[in-house]
């Protein structure tokens, strides 16, 4: 549960790395990076549990550079981002990629982990036909910054985007290639959230618990740009309006949840911290102050103080040591897995000495992880960049890499 924990800070402060303690078994099989003690039992290592779903993979399409995000059109055809090369693609229901990319899209910062990111449709998409984008957008200064741009798409044979216009861009621009997040999500009232990260370079880190910066954000607007009047910091000196959550480090992976509505999100912890997190009005969660994870490097450095626990900030509901490079996230809701419906589905990164990619996936009993299971995606020796339920209700995963793939997961048999 994201409760603050109304704790003493001597409690806090024994939470440290310092602290020994042995981590449960489960699903993970690597050592764990730091000795940090859970807040809570459960909060990670659940207890592995497979539920023997057997599924048989097949390659939808080939011959995609980079692809970083997926969106089902109603027609079946899907959208697809190519983040290097700053492209959006149309791939048809059989799997064909279409020759020409989308024109209209707008310029992107294609170094480190820049480029084209999210793609989502608008709620209304099938009468107002318009398409959102984020993606790091290049400053004259040589900085770079998260933006949001919509357009109405229009398909064809040299399929475009029409009246791009960019309706939010995060502030301050820094010059860094790493940590920009970010996810597009609608909620059910029609609020666009913007998941971002804090650009990873000290100057960036120490701003995400700033609320006059856009770093380290969960952001929420309305599908034109403005701000919606009931955000949290609406009118609050200084404070950024279109602010959600804050104390977030970087946020590649989001989802609604099918019951509650509610925001939920796996953020990228630093070595080891990954956190799974249900992004509440407000509330701030933790990064940098607290984290259960450590600085890169052999050294093993703690972040900040080395505190895992402080009043007043956020637990995450589960974390991840070592990491599982979370990036795409969806609640299982379809027909052709059965045992999987309301489980937690996790795109993630080859765990070093696996042959293979995997999906991580939870069952949920409420807001606690009651078992963990890793689904191994054969030959994807790469990172899983996006996960999409199709409207088939099969399970589509995209392959990062110069020889990208879109990848469907259906019952085997």
């Amino acid at each position: 549960m994201t409760v603050s924990l109304k704790i003493a800070a001597a409690v806090a402060a024994a939470a440290c790395a310092t602290s020994a303690y042995a981590q449960p078994a489960g699903v993970e099989t690597r050592q764990p990076i730091t000795a940090y003690k859970p807040a809570f039992a459960g909060q990670t290592r659940a207890a592995e549990q497979k539920l023997g779903v057997a599924f048989q993979t097949t390659v939808v399409t080939q011959g995609l550079q980079y692809p970083w995000a997926l969106a089902f059109l109603p027609d079946g055809k899907m959208l697809v981002t190519e983040r290097r090369l700053g492209q959006l693609r149309v791939v048809a229901k059989d799997g064909t990629l279409t020759e020409t990319p989308v024109a209209g899209v707008p310029a992107v910062f294609s170094g480190g982990q820049g480029g084209l990111l999210d793609v989502a449709l608008d709620p209304n998409f099938k009468t107002n036909g318009l398409v959102y984008l984020s993606y790091a957008e290049p400053q004259a200064d040589k900085t770079n910054n998260t933006a949001v741009a919509r357009g109405r798409f229009v398909d064809g044979p040299t399929p475009k985007l029409e009246d791009m216009t960019v309706i939010y861009r995060q502030t301050p621009s820094l010059a860094s290639p790493l940590h920009f997040g970010s996810r597009l999500v609608f909620a059910r009232d029609g609020k666009l959230f913007v998941t971002q990260g804090e650009r990873s370079i000290p100057a960036g880190q120490k701003q995400a618990q700033d609320l006059a910066s856009g770093l380290g954000k969960i952001m929420r607007i309305n599908p034109d740009g403005s701000t919606p009047k009931d955000n949290p910091f609406v009118g609050k000196a200084g404070a950024q309006p279109q602010i959600w959550s804050y104390g977030n480090r970087n946020v590649q992976a989001a989802a609604l949840h099918p019951q509650t509505g509610e925001l939920w999100e796996v953020e990228f912890g630093p070595q080891s911290g990954d956190e799974l997190n249900v992004i509440r009005k407000g509330k701030d969660y933790g990064w940098p102050t607290i984290s259960y994870g450590v600085n890169y490097g052999p050294a093993k450095t703690p972040i900040t103080g080395g505190e895992t626990q402080r009043p007043g900030m956020e637990q995450p509901l589960y974390y991840w040591d070592p990491v599982i490079a979370p990036s795409g996230m969806i609640f299982y809701t379809g027909g052709q897995f059965p045992a999987w419906k309301g489980s937690l589905l996790i795109a993630g990164k080859q765990p070093q000495g696996l042959p293979g990619g995997f999906i991580t996936r939870l069952t949920m009993k409420g807001e606690k992880v009651a078992g963990e299971e890793r689904l191994e995606i054969p030959g994807a020796a790469v990172n899983l960049r996006d996960i999409r339920q199709g409207p088939d209700g099969a399970v589509y995963v995209l392959k990062d890499g110069p020889a990208g793939q879109i990848i469907k997961l259906t019952p085997k048999g």
